[in-house]
């Protein structure tokens, strides 16, 4: 069974399940490493308009990594990662990087889930796909994954086509959108999360599209898988078929992480 390294619990807010639980979940599926990535507190905003239910409030923050740190001692015989998910806005990169510095990580997940105050993979906030032209939205949220993996502060981009979440898609070939999006990731050694949690959701694709993962190999970016759980049920959810279209695609190794170093290993 391959590594999952995108994996959520309750203290995000818009998931279920502890710590223990996911790892009671990790074991039945014959995971041997696996990640917690949970959404790091909404740095950007002021305290009073971090919303609850999209990432954890500050307070829960030490308690996370404690928790993570303890199901390490209590499992020595798997090999659990302490990750992060945070959110990458514009300008407030340095911000974020003291944030990131701070923190004993493994690895850190940057995601775009926001297009100014718009939270675009929120169904609550579909109704906002009506007012925007699909091919100049998904231009525009490239832009913004591109940026992400200039700016550093990322070892591995989450779902890097997010934005065909609710199945929205331009006419016409993304194909130059995706290569200029997979160059500036080769350029600054941004690995690709290959997300399962798509074929959940309308868009029934598995993130990144086969198109980007294709090229993704032609242009030497690395990949790793995650589930994107957000119950425990869902670990490991999909990796299978994704490690089969992985070694279709051409992939032999996928990547791991450790102290923000990456290691790459056989599928």
């Amino acid at each position: 069974m391959p590594v999952d390294y995108h994996i959520h619990t309750f203290r995000c807010g818009h998931a279920v399940g502890t710590v223990e639980e996911v790892v009671a979940a990790a074991r039945r599926k014959g995971l041997k490493e696996f990640g917690f990535s949970e959404h790091l507190p909404m740095y950007w905003l002021p305290e009073e308009k971090r919303n609850p239910e999209l990432a954890m409030p500050w307070s829960h923050l030490e308690i996370y990594i404690s928790e993570v740190r303890q199901a390490r001692v209590a499992n020595p015989d798997l090999s659990i990662k302490l990750g992060i998910e945070a959110d990458y806005i514009p300008g407030h990169e340095e911000e974020l990087k003291g944030i990131l510095s701070s923190l004993p990580l493994d690895y850190v997940l940057g995601s775009v889930h926001f297009l100014g105050d718009w939270a675009f993979d929120d169904p609550e906030c579909i109704e906002e796909y009506k007012n925007h032209d699909i091919r100049d939205l998904y231009c525009r949220y490239f832009q913004h994954v591109q940026q992400a993996a200039a700016s550093g502060l990322f070892d591995i981009l989450s779902h890097p086509d997010l934005i065909k979440k609710f199945g929205f898609k331009p006419d016409g070939p993304l194909t130059d959108l995706y290569r200029k999006t997979v160059r500036v990731m080769k350029q600054y050694d941004v690995c690709a999360d290959v997300n399962t949690a798509g074929w959940r959701y309308p868009c029934a694709e598995l993130y990144p599209s086969p198109e980007f993962l294709r090229l993704c190999l032609a242009h030497g970016v690395p990949v790793t898988l995650g589930s994107d759980a957000h119950k425990p049920e869902q670990v490991g959810e999909g990796l299978d078929r994704a490690v089969a279209l992985l070694k279709e695609i051409g992939f032999r190794q996928v990547a791991t992480f450790k102290q923000r170093k990456r290691t790459m290993i056989d599928l």
